[in-house]
């Protein structure tokens, strides 16, 4: 789970110009924390999708006066019906996966007492297939969403990395990506953001920027293994 509290996506797209008329958001955690808030208070239509009880609690409270929200109180994976979820803090992931940030930043082992059910389904019984721009942060299991989409948003940010942690899934969703005609635009921390290439054309700063920033993420994940590693030894 990232907490992206500096509109980072909403200002580089206003600076490309581009403005979705439909976006999308699954795991949004707490309202304030959402990567599309800026896009709901602006009042372009959003899709927000959680499943953990108290987030879906925040997200009615907070935007209780807005009208332009559709909220699925559901998790997404690659089937319908009830799926376990694992809460750590502010990371929620499917108990079924064996990799997620928590497990491998962190060192987390799952716990009965953390886990808790949710109704689950596939994403295309949400998606109507107008979706413009779409943010997914679901610790793992973002594939799954990628997966069953219906739509062809012109921008995606996924959960893709983040200090030693690395997508299970991140071969297939590169390929996804390719073979429909994405590109990676920019990449922070945790999440790469992909681009239509007849929509929104890289320019050779952000060429530069990605360059950069596929150089600095390898050696941060160095650092966090080694550290992992000699926390390890004095356990």
């Amino acid at each position: 789970m990232n907490h992206k509290l500096d509109n980072t996506l909403f200002n580089k797209l206003k600076q490309k110009g581009f403005s979705p008329t439909h976006a999308a958001e699954v795991g949004v955690y707490y309202p304030e924390t959402s990567n599309i808030y800026n896009f709901i208070v602006n009042d372009i239509r959003s899709t927000l999708i959680e499943p953990d009880p108290d987030s879906i609690k925040r997200i009615k409270e907070h935007f209780s006066d807005r009208k332009n929200i559709e909220l699925h109180t559901v998790a997404l994976c690659d089937f319908t019906g009830s799926l376990d979820l694992v809460q750590r803090g502010a990371s929620t992931f499917s108990s079924a996966l064996s990799s997620s940030p928590s497990i491998i930043n962190d060192g987390y082992t799952v716990q009965e007492g953390d886990k808790f059910t949710v109704e689950a389904t596939t994403f295309d019984q949400i998606d109507d297939g107008s979706i413009d721009l779409l943010s997914i942060d679901i610790e793992g299991g973002e594939w799954f969403v990628i997966k069953h989409m219906k739509s062809r948003p012109a921008v995606v940010s996924i959960e893709t990395h983040g200090a030693a942690y690395i997508n299970p899934y991140i071969d297939e969703i590169r390929n996804w990506m390719d073979i429909n005609g994405y590109t990676p635009w920019y990449k922070d921390n945790t999440d790469t953001v992909y681009v239509l290439k007849n929509i929104i054309s890289p320019d050779t700063n952000d060429r530069i920027m990605l360059f950069l920033k596929n150089l600095h993420l390898p050696f941060r994940r160095g650092i966090k293994k080694l550290k992992l590693f000699l926390k390890s030894l004095f356990k």
